[in-house]
């Protein structure tokens, strides 16, 4: 489950009908009814916040994201799209990084999920981050 405070317009999410998951991109948010019309490959549709899953944070969904990846030594991962820039940890892992945009940096102690990363993206450049 995602909380509905989390979820803005062009966040992607897992869709949870009928014991699927499809994935989506964030459309519409309804606070009234607390519901997100999330547009998957079918068709928009309204959910609750309950039938909605976090995409975890990785190698793909960065590539998805149009993100360059650059090897760095001892097992470093370093991320770039622009001036952004996400740094893993020497293992390599989405469980301690770093994320900066010019003079903004913020560390990572526990993985995150593509809404939240891209949540941050908007936040710290005010460009929306999208697969386009």
């Amino acid at each position: 489950m995602i909380k509905f405070n989390e979820l803005k317009p062009g966040d992607y999410v897992f869709a949870q009908y009928e014991g699927e998951l499809w994935e989506g991109i964030v459309n519409e948010l309804n606070a009234e009814d607390k519901e997100v019309c999330v547009q998957t490959e079918v068709q928009d549709f309204w959910f609750k916040p309950e039938d909605l899953r976090p995409i975890p944070l990785n190698d793909e969904q960065l590539s998805k994201l149009n993100f360059e990846k650059e090897s760095l030594g001892q097992g470093g991962v370093k991320y770039k799209k622009g001036p952004f820039r996400i740094q893993l940890s020497k293992d390599g892992a989405f469980d301690d990084f770093e994320i900066w945009y010019r003079e903004d940096r913020r560390h990572f102690k526990q993985p995150i999920h593509v809404h939240e990363l891209q949540n941050h993206y908007y936040d710290m450049t005010k460009v929306e981050l999208g697969r386009n």
